[in-house]
């Protein structure tokens, strides 16, 4: 793969711009929290000449991450867009963030790139690689996504290069490892005084020459024997790789023959092979000088081996009510279909939205359709409008520069989509089109909260729309049972991001509140109860009385309520009121202060007054007889259990299974979900996931995942009952 210098003259200061798909590159970089994505990307802008000098992410100065949020963390947590320019393409860097709690903008990123770099750290155990990286590669392998691997970090660790490729190569090469091969070797330094010898240059395996970097640039060498022999085994097993994926079927009996395999074709095969997503290269990188080491290989790997946009099949669409299209193409005067891959706010601007042109030509000033369909849930309501596009930009870190135009196959910012929201599809207004939507992580780790003051109680409901309209995987709720507002996240980390976000950017304080699970109540058995409400104080006063039975009833049948007077004793004017006395008494619940459900109350007797009896005091009786027939009871307290679906590795069943039971679960099966993966499959009661998503996290090493549905209301032990009893009186009192 090619040994050319860059020929780029640079591209700092201004807006890159493409003119045909097939100068475009959309890469997204993928890997583990840690892993050097951001230094990575910083170093590749530099030698691209999109950067004078790289900045750290220590000091808050990399061009990725710009939030003020990152600075104070120290870590991406959002998609950011890198545009550089190498040889006369314009490559689209998308960085992601590597921890689990933003996987949202990982997907994201996913959707909008059409390769993908894997960076993985060599300082960094095999576990952290395997745990939660291992799962995006098998997501790319299952949509045929060209992957690369580079190993970072190369000065801090002591791992052999070759023996890491080897440990990476077993981590994802599933059924074929020899498909995960380096293309270049570290050349390394003098040793150092603590035994470590610094990679100071790399050695590539098809050309054999080396490229020094130990200046600070790029310098070629020729080979020389020493390093031919050093290098004749990895070398050997990368043109077997090879030649294993080539389309001719000659190449293999031609070299085992023993005929020496011309470089031109070697490489033209390697670049066809990465394209396809059949074979994954491993290079190596480190930052340093005006061109880090591996730097120059990875950009022309990334431009000569890695698929255009036309290559890539674009995802399916409908019209917005449904009805099938077909297939479009990466056609820049084909029909308009572009999606928002990110949406962002800014306080001077106003919203961004980071969008993905997959046919057409997007133009500033002209009128699109915006169409979002299938996020009801999560607090999007589906909408079909039709705005003006803003200005088009390149985003650069925090600069914007502007654009003529974006054609399929590029990426660009929009300003002032006032309704599109992260997922939605921009297309022609006289023919609205929706794209097929990409995987969300279903958010369930939840937060309530509450208006920390009644300034902030104006601003709440506007702030948490925008928060939602940004990140797809937050779901807002308004719980009608308990009363809360409720956002639902990824994770603590996640969590901890849209409070500063709701605090720094919208300007509204909140407060964290303990989170209540919809408790209910029942009868255990049956009670009876009188009401009685008689007051005089002079003038008009207040007569009710009323005899009731309460029983209970399945499950599901709610509240049921039955007329038995006879005689008269209760008037029928007065008997809607008994009913609607106990059913207002019900809703308030009868012991711990939760809804009364499945019982049937029968109302057998009372007395009325000619003058004195009305409407309000057989509302109050009909409470009051409930009341004591509930004191006369034994009341359950019915929790929400909810089914529970745990995908985890086979080497997890069973400590997934243990923290299960102790959580009061009942397991009620498990069976194989593809090669090592088990599905577990269980009964919870909703008190014991609150934290789920985190406690299952550190139980897998972030290998496992899981979804939750409501299964029913149950009665819940004793013992828990009594602490839930306890802490509602405390409340109380």
């Amino acid at each position: 793969m090619g040994d050319k210098a860059n020929t780029h003259p640079g591209a700092a200061g201004r807006a890159l711009t493409a003119d045909q798909p097939a100068s475009v590159r959309n890469v997204v970089l993928v890997g583990h929290s840690g892993s050097g994505k951001t230094t990575l990307v910083e170093a590749l802008a530099l030698t691209a000449g999109a950067v004078n000098r790289a900045g750290r992410v220590e000091d808050g100065a990399t061009v990725s991450d710009y939030d003020e949020i990152e600075h104070r963390q120290q870590r991406s947590v959002q998609l950011s867009l890198v545009p550089v320019g190498w040889d006369g393409y314009k490559i689209n860097l998308l960085d992601t963030p590597g921890y689990a709690d933003f996987v949202g903008e990982l997907r994201a990123g996913l959707r909008a790139a059409d390769a993908a770099l894997f960076v993985v750290s060599a300082a960094q155990e095999a576990d952290a690689v395997a745990g939660s990286t291992r799962m995006v590669w098998e997501e790319c392998a299952a949509v045929g996504m060209p992957r690369a691997i580079v190993v970072t970090h190369l000065d801090t660790a002591r791992t052999d290069f070759e023996q890491l490729t080897q440990v990476l190569a077993g981590i994802f090469g599933g059924d074929d490892p020899d498909a995960i091969l380096p293309l270049y070797l570290p050349v390394l330094g003098p040793e150092a005084p603590d035994g470590h010898a610094p990679a100071t240059g790399l050695v590539g395996l098809l050309t054999q020459k080396i490229f020094d970097y130990s200046s600070g640039e790029r310098k070629e060498n020729p080979p020389d024997d020493t390093q031919r022999d050093l290098i004749a085994e990895a070398r050997n097993r990368l043109i077997e790789g090879i030649i294993a994926e080539s389309e001719d079927e000659t190449l293999m009996d031609r070299y085992l023959g023993g005929e020496e395999i011309d470089l031109k074709t070697l490489i033209e095969d390697l670049e066809k092979a990465v394209a396809r997503g059949t074979f994954h290269p491993v290079l190596a990188a480190a930052p340093g000088g005006k061109q880090g080491l591996g730097t120059v290989e990875l950009l022309e790997l990334i431009t000569r081996g890695f698929p255009t946009p036309l290559e890539r099949e674009a995802p399916a669409v409908t019209t917005p009510d449904g009805r099938p299209r077909p297939a479009i193409g990466c056609d820049p005067d084909g029909p308009l279909v572009a999606e928002v891959v990110k949406t962002s706010s800014d306080p001077y601007v106003g919203r961004i939205s980071l969008v993905r042109v997959f046919s057409g030509t997007l133009r500033p000033d002209e009128t699109v359709h915006v169409s979002g369909h299938g996020l009801a849930d999560r607090g999007h309501e589906d909408h079909d409008v039709d705005e003006r596009v803003g200005a088009l930009s390149a985003p650069f870190g925090k600069q914007q520069r502007q654009m003529n135009h974006c054609i399929a196959g590029d990426l660009c910012c929009v300003g002032k989509l006032v309704r599109a929201e992260t997922g939605d599809t921009l297309s022609a207004k006289d023919d609205p089109l929706l794209m097929e939507p990409w995987t969300m992580p279903d958010p369930l780790l939840p937060l309530a909260i509450q208006a920390h003051s009644k300034a902030d109680e104006d601003k709440l409901s506007q702030g948490l729309a925008r928060l939602a309209a940004e990140d797809p995987t937050m779901r807002l709720e308004q719980n009608q049972d308990t009363g809360q507002v409720v956002l639902w996240c990824l994770g603590e980390a996640h969590m901890d991001v849209a409070l500063e976000r709701l605090r720094t950017r919208y300007g509204v304080q909140v407060d964290a509140v303990p989170h209540k699970v919809a408790l209910r109540e029942t009868f255990a058995d049956k009670s009876a109860g009188r009401g009685r409400h008689v007051k005089q104080s002079g003038g008009h006063g207040q007569y009710a009385i009323c005899e009731i039975e309460v029983e209970p009833l399945p499950q599901g049948s709610g509240i049921e309520f039955v007329d038995k007077v006879v005689g008269g004793a209760v008037p029928r004017q007065f008997i809607p009121s008994v009913e609607k006395g106990v059913r207002a008494q019900a809703a308030k619940g009868v012991a711990a202060g939760h809804p009364l459900v499945d019982v049937r109350v029968t109302l057998r007797d009372g007395k009325a007054h000619s003058v004195d009896s009305s409407d309000a005091a057989f509302q109050t009786a009909g409470a009051l007889a409930l009341r004591e027939a509930a004191a006369d009871a034994r009341i359950n307290l019915l929790e929400p259990v909810a089914e529970l679906q745990v995908l985890v590795p086979d080497e997890y069943v069973g400590p997934v299974m243990s923290d299960l039971s102790g959580r009061r679960g009942r397991v009620v099966g498990t069976e194989q979900a593809g090669p090592g993966r088990t599905l577990v499959r269980a009964e919870v009661p909703e008190l014991e996931i609150g934290r789920y998503a985190v406690d299952l996290r550190s139980l897998s090493h972030g290998t496992g995942r899981f979804d939750r549905t409501y299964a029913r209301h149950e009665p819940m032990p004793a013992h828990v009952a009594e602490k839930v009893r306890e802490k509602t009186e405390i409340r109380q009192s």
